[in-house]
């Protein structure tokens, strides 16, 4: 069937405004073709139910365990229980987003991606809405069930900043994966050790399971470098009022600002990279920095 469709006859500006809409529509539609298998995956693949919410929640169970070993405060349980829930979020971004487009191009889809009448944002965009409701799946369970087996208590005054901070810190999170994906596709084979290299520094030097403040200088770097950081440690200050060892860091309001940078910053970046890409394409016919 042709791309081409009839267009109403009509002026300049109508007519334009009639192929805005059209474009725009085809992007959503984009946007909800690439989020549909993932979370039609939470239904139909039970397994992942075993891999990505129990076995990780040992990891929680194991630090709350040295937490009341050591008699440390009870707000400490509900740090790792926080920080468990968030996990779900930065693993679907490294392994999900990250090197998605490296895997999709090995596999040969890659361009199908690039010949399709959508944009590449709106492919990673849907990537990211799919991907974030599956891990949202995963974030509540843990949290849910941490709370209830652990006797977590939350003291939080303000919901609404509460609420915003977990949508920025997600925001952001996407964004970053967004553009390690134009990178990693760029950088060729090494995306698979540079996926495995980013995900256990950034649990240390993002506080998952501490308080970040404890890490001084180190952890105000990742606060404004690492979305998860900076979310993970305003969403503590807001859940756990006047909690011991929170010291040290900007208050969340701050952080907040801190989030909004990251997500224009890392979403502008990331289409920049992408238009860099796909000028690469069709000038010297690879995608990638050298050929793997």
């Amino acid at each position: 069937m042709s791309r081409y469709v009839h267009r109403p006859s009509a002026s300049p500006a109508a007519a334009a405004a009639w192929d805005t809409r059209r474009e725009l529509m085809t992007n959503i539609r984009g946007i909800g073709g690439r989020a549909y298998p993932r979370v039609s995956g939470i239904l139909r693949d039970r397994s992942w139910t075993f891999f990505e919410i129990l076995l990780p929640f040992l990891t929680t169970a194991g630090f709350v365990f040295v937490y009341r070993a050591l008699q440390a405060p009870p707000q400490y349980i509900g740090f790792v229980v926080l920080g468990g829930a968030m996990t779900a979020f930065w693993l679907n971004v490294m392994w999900m987003m990250a090197a998605q487009l490296h895997w999709e191009k090995d596999q040969g889809n890659l361009e199908l991606y690039f010949t399709a009448p959508v944009s590449m944002m709106s492919i990673l965009l849907g990537m990211a809405v799919g991907g974030m409701l599956m891990s949202c799946v995963r974030a509540a369970v843990v949290l849910g069930v941490g709370s209830f087996v652990f006797g977590v208590h939350f003291e939080v005054e303000q919901w609404g900043l509460l609420l915003a901070v977990f949508f920025l810190t997600l925001a952001a999170l996407y964004g970053l994966g967004m553009l390690l994906a134009s990178l990693f596709l760029m950088w060729g084979r090494e995306a698979w050790h540079l996926t495995q290299l980013a995900v256990e520094p950034v649990y240390f030097v993002s506080g998952l399971n501490f308080p970040v403040g404890r890490l001084g200088m180190l952890g105000a770097l990742a606060i404004a470098t690492i979305p998860l950081a900076a979310g993970l440690d305003a969403m503590r200050q807001l859940a756990f009022v006047d909690a011991p060892g929170l010291g040290g860091t900007p208050p969340p309001a701050i952080e907040a600002l801190i989030l909004v940078v990251m997500t224009f910053v890392f979403i502008g970046a990331a289409r920049r990279l992408l238009a860099t890409l796909e000028r690469m394409a069709r000038r010297e016919g690879r995608l990638s920095l050298r050929w793997s």
